[in-house]
């Protein structure tokens, strides 16, 4: 990246003073950006607070970097914002910057020297992880590897996509706009990658975090956590009907895909992996811990 968000970093955020009448809503506070001393702007008519900002847009320029819930690197990480995404800054520090992310408002801190100035990405990554080169040659020093699912915005030079930090090849690359025709294809990509709490594919992924970015390839914005998937994700299934490929299983606390009428693709803390096992054995494997392990099942229409 050529910009700096120095301006940015050096001037508090910019705030107004409400007077408010009325009783403030208890919110999620995990999608509505709101602390003890702040709060976003959109939310003044609502919710009561010392202070409002105006959230400002940055680009994450980090492969991959952590959201987490404290302004600390030992803070339990609760999310992950891929290169190329939107974080909305309301708060900037020395080292951190808290807001929220543009793709799906989820709220948390972020360190600041992955973000920069606001970008228009032309290309995103379609490959599970893809090499940056430093020149446009296959044969020159790795500089980098982006997750798939990271946006840029390159200009194409032969074989590459030349980009600020280096070169992407073209055939791990599709334009930006590219809605992929199957999503389930593109989850099933992230096959044998780590399970990570709160990752989005960028050196690992979680149960939900594979839900997400899958479908948001494919143009489908959903919730980050299970339960808010749970709640919005598609439409129930009956009991007794048959499962299909693309069906989601919701289980306490984690969610998968099928992949088939009988075989469940997710990232899971068992295998500390993504994997494809048979549904019946994962239920099986719950069912001393749970009674009910599926607690639901949701069909997204295509």
């Amino acid at each position: 990246m050529t910009g700096t968000i120095n301006s940015a970093r050096n001037a508090p955020p910019e705030r107004t003073r409400f007077k408010l009448d009325g009783r403030s809503v208890a919110l999620d506070r995990r999608i509505h950006a709101a602390r003890g001393d702040l709060a976003d702007l959109s939310l003044a008519g609502v919710l009561f607070s010392a202070h409002y900002a105006k959230a400002v847009p940055l680009t994450c320029v980090a492969p991959g970097a952590a959201i987490v819930s404290a302004a600390s690197p030992t803070a339990e990480a609760v999310s992950e914002l891929l290169r190329g995404e939107t974080f909305h800054a309301l708060d900037v520090m020395t080292d951190w910057a808290w807001g929220f992310c543009g793709h799906d408002g989820y709220v948390g801190y972020i360190r600041r020297d992955a973000l920069d100035l606001l970008e228009t990405p032309t290309h995103r990554i379609k490959v599970e992880s893809a090499p940056l080169f430093s020149a446009p040659d296959i044969k020159s020093s790795i500089a980098d590897h982006w997750p798939g699912g990271a946006l840029f915005s390159g200009e194409a030079q032969g074989s590459f996509i030349a980009c600020a930090e280096g070169y992407i090849h073209v055939r791990h690359a599709e334009p930006a706009d590219t809605k992929p025709a199957d999503w389930v294809a593109t989850a099933q990509r992230y096959l044998g990658q780590p399970y990570i709490w709160g990752g989005r594919g960028h050196r690992g992924i979680d149960c939900s975090g594979l839900v997400q970015v899958a479908l948001g390839q494919v143009g489908i914005a959903v919730p980050r956590d299970t339960d808010l998937q749970c709640e919005g994700i598609g439409a129930p299934i009956d009991s007794d009907a048959a499962l299909q490929r693309g069906d989601l299983i919701f289980f306490p606390g984690h969610v998968g895909i099928m992949s088939d009428a009988k075989t469940l693709l997710h990232a899971n803390a068992h295998w500390m992996a993504v994997v494809q096992e048979p549904l019946a054995d994962v239920v099986a494997r719950l069912a001393d811990a749970h009674p009910q392990p599926i607690i639901a099942r949701r069909r997204i229409s295509a």
